[in-house]
């Protein structure tokens, strides 16, 4: 990996993109960014209050943008909110100065880890909680794969396990 490039992690919530990312911005003397936190930062508001207020396009616009300014800058370690594959423009800023990771993990990992999320607003609005993540995650696939220079399961695995299996697969792509 260009030393200048961003490090773009992927993939759904609970996944372990932030945790992971702070782990790598300590190894690589990198800093960590998430988009999710920076649109809250720039609207002011907390994601459910901007979807409840402004809808889920007007998210996604700010995420967009959001994702742009990121990708200008180098040396990046970006933790993107689990819907920023849904543009095909994001992803593609994303990737023209960045690798990006795509971690993953089964849907019983996932309803673990954010079992008591209230940051996050209903993304059906009918379904339980275990159908909802889910259906999201079998529409989202496809997106995640399409995106991903890399993949890296986080089931079973400790966040350091994670980063340096991230670690090799950037350190190979660098030497290839």
């Amino acid at each position: 990996m260009d030393p200048r490039m961003n490090l773009v992690l992927i993939g759904y919530r609970g996944t372990g993109k932030s945790t992971v990312g702070k782990v790598l911005a300590r190894k690589l003397g990198r800093t960590v960014v998430s988009t999710d936190a920076e649109i809250v930062k720039r609207a002011q508001l907390s994601v459910p209050e901007i979807v409840k207020q402004f809808g889920w396009d007007h998210f996604r616009d700010l995420e967009s943008a959001v994702c742009r300014d990121f990708a200008a800058r180098d040396q990046l370690i970006i933790d993107t909110g689990g819907g920023a594959i849904l543009r095909p423009e994001n992803v593609e800023v994303l990737r023209r100065t960045g690798t990006l990771v795509w971690l993953t993990a089964t849907v019983e990992t996932i309803t673990r880890r954010i079992g008591g999320d209230t940051q996050r607003p209903s993304l059906t609005g009918t379904k339980s909680f275990t159908e909802e993540i889910r259906d999201v995650l079998t529409e989202r696939t496809p997106k995640y794969q399409a995106a991903a220079n890399h993949v890296v399961s986080t089931d079973g695995a400790s966040t350091a396990e994670v980063a340096s299996r991230i670690l090799q697969l950037i350190s190979h792509e660098s030497t290839v």
